[in-house]
């Protein structure tokens, strides 16, 4: 009991973490984005999100998965050999980081005149392009650093470095946004990107990871195993990414920039401030689960463990959304964005079931199993390309929330299964109960969006809200021992004084 205990104090530590600096960064980001949606719309943003979805597309053609291989290469080496093999893995990271780095601004810079007449259907954004590509360069070796901050678990520097990263280049980049409106879309990538370099690197150097290079030759050749791992994962992210692309560009040809604006609007409230909870738990939870995997009664308490806080973590931000949905939307950005209450509204019921889904699917990242991770990658974005598709053609930006609602359900339905069938690995029936009420909880808040408006609804937003901020708290308290705690908390401080 005391060791399940520990388990989950320590989830909570690394998310508490992480969540902390994910809230700094979405305060960042919500300011952010409100300067942007005022200083350029939605068909800035629409222009802004293609830009930065070509460089994404870009880097995962060309960065060999090492972002994820590497993290594991890494965590591996640090678990079970010694410093002179785990110092030789970093270096052979760090060359492989910088190779792929110069190949993709070099690529993404000769393919310009090609990728502005796809992507636009205008070769006038041929040099916005190219200039992008210099961003390219800079964030597949910020990439690297903290790959091997992050391997090495070195969880202090890598939080700092994302929010002095992102700090950093708000303050130097939204008084551009100002000054030049649209002008600075690309101006404001590229610095951007240096300065989360120059953040990165310094304060990897602060934690003493000191890495040099070594031939190119030498590491190709020791790098292969991370490489014929990282290329196997990285064709998940890339087909990930391509039907991302091809969703922004089906959107972009029937409806314009402005509809790919507020898509990529409602997709960060999804991914970035209601998903923060996998943020925090990812950075800690892949490499804790690789030196686990092949225990099976260890890896399964961890996948629970995982699985149970991000569930009740994730409830409460949920519910807040769904009640509040409409005024958060005009606080992050204006009233023009307000079209995308319907897709936030329909989208947000699955990140619950997200929840789960993203706790059992890293382990097939874990075991190394790559022929399955890429088979189960090409059918489920298969399946989110066509729920998507469907949907924005026969229900605009509404459809494309029920779209994501239903690709996440069948989502965990099927990686369960999976899991279950390869590893013999499953999440507790207790669990699922648990899972049921918060889905309960969730719905309560869906339904009453569709009553009039008055202080009936607002007394019953209020009472749900309530009903699941207690839920959480007290299935944690269950877990954790909140009370004990806050007790041994409060009896120090009375000692101290």
């Amino acid at each position: 009991m005391m060791s399940e205990r520990q388990g989950y104090k320590s989830i909570i530590k690394a998310t508490s973490l992480f969540g902390g600096v994910q809230v700094f960064n979405i305060m960042i980001a919500l300011v952010r984005s409100k300067f942007i949606a005022l200083f350029i719309g939605p068909t800035g943003m629409g222009i802004s999100s293609l830009l930065v979805a070509t460089i994404n597309l870009m880097g995962a053609l060309t960065n060999l998965g090492l972002d994820r291989s590497g993290v594991k290469e890494i965590a591996s080496s640090t678990s079970g050999r010694d410093t002179a093999t785990r110092q030789e893995t970093l270096s052979v990271l760090h060359t492989l980081f910088w190779l792929t780095s110069v190949v993709g601004m070099i690529l993404l810079f000769a393919m310009a005149p090609w990728i502005s007449l796809w992507v636009f259907e205008d070769a006038g954004y041929t040099n916005a392009v190219r200039a992008v590509a210099l961003a390219l360069f800079f964030r597949q070796l910020t990439q690297g650093k903290l790959t091997q901050l992050q391997g090495l678990r070195k969880l202090g520097g890598l939080a700092k470095a994302n929010l002095w990263g992102n700090l950093i280049a708000l303050v130097l980049t939204v008084p551009l946004y100002y000054l030049y409106a649209l002008d600075a879309i690309v101006p404001a990538i590229v610095i951007g990107s240096v300065l989360s370099f120059i953040v990165t690197a310094y304060i990897a150097k602060k934690e003493s990871l000191s890495v040099s290079l070594m031939g190119i030759n030498e590491a190709w050749q020791k790098g292969q195993p991370m490489i014929r791992l990282g290329v196997m994962l990285s064709l998940s992210s890339l087909i990930t990414l391509v039907v991302g692309y091809m969703i922004q560009l089906f959107i972009s040809g029937q409806g314009g920039l402005d509809q790919v604006g507020l898509y990529n609007a409602g997709f960060v409230i999804l991914n970035t401030y209601v998903g923060l909870v996998f943020t925090a738990m990812g950075t800690d939870y892949f490499p804790r689960l690789t030196e686990v995997v092949d225990q099976l009664e260890k890896a399964r308490s961890t996948v629970t463990a995982q699985a149970f806080v991000a569930m009740v973590l994730i409830l409460p931000i949920i519910v807040v959304f769904l009640s509040l949905a409409p005024w958060i939307i005009e606080v992050l950005y204006t009233q023009e964005f307000l079209a995308i209450v319907p897709m936030v509204t329909w989208g947000i019921l699955g990140m619950l079931f997200k929840a789960v889904s993203f706790s059992l699917g890293y382990v097939l990242i874990a075991k190394g199993d790559s022929k399955l991770f890429i088979k189960t990658a090409v059918g489920f974005n298969a399946v989110l390309l066509t729920f998507n598709i469907l949907g924005y053609h026969y229900g605009g930006l509404e459809g494309l929330g029920m779209s994501f609602l239903a690709y996440y359900v069948i989502h965990l339905v099927a990686i369960s299964i999976i899991v279950k069938k390869r590893y013999q690995l499953h999440l507790p029936k207790a669990f699922f109960g648990l899972f049921l009420l918060g889905l309960l909880c969730c719905v309560a808040a869906f339904g009453v969006t569709f009553m009039t408006a008055g202080w009936g609804q607002i007394s019953l937003k209020v009472l749900i809200i309530v009903i699941t901020c207690l839920f959480s708290l007290y299935h944690l308290d269950q877990k954790l021992g909140l009370k004990d705690l806050l007790s041994k908390r409060m009896d120090r401080n009375n000692g101290n004084n």
